[in-house]
């Protein structure tokens, strides 16, 4: 009789724990008092979080590629293979002259004086981003209705005629499918010091890593509003940053972040990272979503290990993508961040095209605090 009683007990302060915990989520969110319509209310405390759901390099396409990629798309491995060693010349390879030989360039691309292959750079004046610079020249772009000028966004000229990133290619499908389903890639950002979702002079913006799954519906495709994130601290720390912005007509505009890594992991969850200056962000905000761009200078090297190391020429393959190609084509536009010694630019002006779902951002500290102070006294 005295085990029953002592199981019930258990059983009904677990219930009074889980409810507790659940009111503090509510309380260190704001969740409890943000109004349906943009404007109609400030976030409980000033505070509102978001959670990266989908991510694709912004680029501009035509129905069939022709208007950007007059020449057609870029070969990949296997075309760029066939054509350097033809099995038809009469002649004997070795796999070290032949396969190992392109994998080292691969690896090594600054070992290599140039690509030997013709690169088919996007055309026009047409594209997607943000002004990075500050100012409107020959090399900046427009954007596709006209309304933006002086967009900065040179990776455009790299992997717009790259079969790998355009809509259907595998880079573009799989890099958002990995961004959703590993936990390593999960991006938040925290605004504070919001007195208006719609129009703030000033707020704070803070990126982490969060360690939770993403909330969808019964479907398991449409991310759904509500859930939280726990905020990574003991891994994740490579990964903060901060900075300030404002909130005009419901968009959020971040001020540059110097440096920033970016979880990127991809295949098989691997630990990779993309790494930016400059970072800027311009995002619709709703009290349950946020849409927009990410924009910065991204780092070449960064970019080609990362893919390197996520991405097999195997894989590559699939989409006609030739990392060493692609290599030499981001060092030739690269346009900011000049090494110091050489004076080379180091990085490429890039755009990100997101969505976000809103979340309870929550901190290690607030948890506890939050779970001791309600528990507290209770049997």
């Amino acid at each position: 009789m005295q085990d029953k009683m002592d199981i019930e007990a258990t059983a009904r302060h677990d219930k009074t724990l889980a409810v507790t915990l659940a009111g503090a989520l509510l309380a260190v969110s704001g969740f409890a008092s943000v109004g349906t319509a943009i404007g109609a209310e400030a976030p409980a405390g000033g505070r509102i979080g978001y959670v990266l759901t989908d991510r694709h390099w912004a680029i501009f396409e035509t129905e069939d590629g022709a208007a950007e990629c007059p020449k057609g798309f870029n070969l990949g491995p296997r075309e760029q293979y066939s054509a350097q060693f033809p099995e038809n010349d009469g002649v004997e390879r070795t796999v070290v002259e032949t396969r190992l030989l392109r994998e080292g360039r691969q690896w090594h691309p600054t070992l290599v004086e140039k690509d030997d292959f013709e690169f088919y750079a996007a055309q026009g004046n047409t594209s997607v981003g943000l002004n990075l610079d500050g100012i409107v020249d020959d090399n900046d772009f427009v954007s596709p209705d006209g309304a933006l000028t002086g967009i900065d966004n040179q990776m455009y000229r790299v992997i717009g005629c790259i079969a790998h990133y355009r809509t259907g290619g595998i880079i573009h499908h799989f890099e958002n499918k990995f961004a959703q389903q590993y936990n390593d890639n999960r991006w938040v950002i925290e605004i504070t010091g919001v007195d208006d979702l719609a129009n703030d002079d000033e707020v704070s913006v803070n990126v982490y890593r969060g360690m939770d799954d993403l909330l969808t519906d019964a479907s398991g495709e449409a991310f759904i509003a509500g859930a939280t994130q726990r905020v990574d601290t003991r891994w994740g720390q490579t990964y903060m940053a901060e900075t300030t912005g404002k909130i005009v007509d419901g968009v959020l505009m971040t001020q540059p972040i110097d440096t920033i890594r970016v979880p990127w992991s991809s295949t098989f969850d691997t630990s990779g990272f993309q790494v930016f200056r400059g970072l800027q962000m311009e995002l619709n905000l709703t009290s349950d979503s946020a849409e927009g761009l990410i924009a910065g200078y991204t780092d070449v090297e960064a970019f080609n290990h990362q893919l390197n190391t996520t991405w097999s020429t195997h894989h590559q393959s699939y989409g006609q993508l030739s990392s060493l190609s692609q290599y030499f084509a981001m060092r030739k536009y690269a346009d900011g961040y000049p090494d110091e010694e050489t004076g080379e630019n180091t990085a490429i002006s890039s755009a990100i095209s997101v969505k976000m779902t809103r979340v309870a951002v929550l901190h290690p500290e607030e948890m506890f605090e939050n779970a001791v102070s309600q528990t507290d006294g209770r049997d």
